[in-house]
């Protein structure tokens, strides 16, 4: 999988815009960060609920990892040369649904 795939993926999610974060891409959804991406474009940032993170974890060994922001457990980090698109997506989705507001969130759940 490519940056562009997760870039084309994510815009599709309501109210998402992509702005810069430091040296890094960021997916946002009203303002809140719920993906950032490193100018290589290799991974993925993606910020979970703490349940979401460890069941990633444990579906996805193979290009799932822990994410820590200094010493907090921050997120995951997937390796996107050898992730699967549709994991992908629900992840980003799953991310994307933790910071949308409740009311947005709700909505977009009703049309899927």
């Amino acid at each position: 999988m490519k940056l562009d795939q997760v870039r084309r993926f994510a815009l599709t999610l309501p109210d998402v815009t992509e702005e810069p974060h430091f040296h890094y891409t960021s997916f946002r959804v009203r303002g809140k960060i719920f993906a950032t991406a490193p100018p290589d474009g290799g991974c993925v940032h993606v910020f979970l609920a703490d349940v979401e993170r460890e069941l990633a974890l444990a579906l996805y060994p193979a290009f799932v990892e822990k994410l820590f922001w200094g010493k907090k457990l921050a997120g995951i980090r997937l390796t996107l040369a050898t992730a699967t698109p549709n994991a992908v997506n629900a992840l980003l989705r799953q991310a994307w649904s933790h910071k949308a507001p409740k009311r947005l969130s709700a909505k977009a759940a009703m049309k899927h």
